[in-house]
This record gives structure tokens, C-alpha cells and sequence, in this order.
């Protein structure tokens, strides 16, 4: 079986729970954040959309230069995140799939400039900085909707907010 094969129902089930998170976002609370050094609650949604697409560019590139970055606009409305969610989850999805076997191995890089931040193997990249960073946002954004009174979605399992899947057992 490919390596991509393997990730694959991994990633599928990540990203359905984080787009049941991000569809959670209430509108009128996107500048929302519980502490001053908190990132605002639509920020952080954005944040999360933004770093799915970080895989497609990953997958096709060894080096990835944040010379000259400039962040996108802040979203006006929580469907604006969804909506870029979905469109970068497709593209990830199918860079994904793409990536040859090889490729997992061979170092990436995330510079800007001469500065070098990291160095490491595509696997060890898209594990660490990609899929785990991702599902601790997301937990950081169930904090945020349970602050804000929002029912939390189940991620593994059931959340206190759902019906228990044991309940009558």
C-alpha cells in the first residue's frame, strides 16, 4: 500500500471533525477571544482553513519561502472560512493522494529568506507541523464555542454537548 493510501482515511476523518468545528463558528463573534494574547475566534478559524492548503503546497514543493508573505484579509462572516476550508481541503486531499512513496522522504524546508526555521523529512513535516498543529487548533477552538455557549462537537466520540453513545447500554 502507498504511504498517501495509508493517510488517507486519517486525513479524510481530521478534516470532517475540523469542518464540524469550523461550521460551529457563530457569526457577530469572529473578534471574539478569551485573553488578550488570544488569537480572535475568526482568526483562529481562518488559521485552521489556511493550514489545510499548507499541505498542497508542501506535497509539490521541497522548500516553502515566507519571504514577502502577506496574510490574507480577516474573514467578514464564518461561511468564508467553511467555504476555504473546503476549497483547500479538496486540493490538499488530492495532493495528498499524489505524493509518491519517495517523496515522504526527502527534506522540506520552511525558510524565509536565509532564515531557515525548520528542516525535516516531508513525513515527519506533515505529521508535526501540519496534521497535529491542526488538531490543536481545533481543540483551541472548541474551548473558544464551549466559552461562547456553542454545543461542541464530538471529535472521537461523543462531546457532553451530544447524546452519549452509551447511554442504555
Amino acid at each position: 500500500m502507498a504511504i498517501a493510501d495509508a493517510l488517507l482515511a486519517e486525513f479524510d476523518q481530521e478534516m470532517d471533525n475540523t469542518r464540524k468545528m469550523l461550521e460551529r463558528i457563530p457569526d457577530g463573534k469572529l473578534g471574539w477571544k478569551p485573553h488578550a494574547k488570544s488569537m480572535p475566534m475568526g482568526r483562529l478559524g481562518d488559521h485552521l482553513a489556511q493550514m489545510v492548503g499548507w499541505i498542497t503546497d508542501a506535497m509539490h514543493q521541497d522548500v516553502t519561502d515566507l519571504a514577502g508573505y502577506q496574510p490574507p484579509p480577516e474573514p467578514t462572516k464564518p461561511q468564508e472560512i467553511v467555504d476555504k476550508f473546503d476549497h483547500n481541503r479538496v486540493l490538499a486531499r488530492k495532493a495528498l493522494a499524489s505524493t509518491p512513496d519517495q517523496a515522504w522522504q526527502r527534506q522540506w524546508k520552511l525558510k524565509s529568506g536565509d532564515k531557515v526555521f525548520f528542516e525535516m523529512p516531508r513525513s515527519a513535516m506533515y505529521r508535526s507541523l501540519i496534521m497535529n498543529h491542526i488538531i490543536h487548533h481545533r481543540a483551541q477552538l472548541g474551548v473558544y464555542l464551549r466559552l461562547n455557549e456553542v454545543a461542541v462537537p464530538g471529535m472521537y466520540g461523543p462531546s457532553a454537548d451530544e447524546a452519549s453513545m452509551f447511554a442504555g447500554a
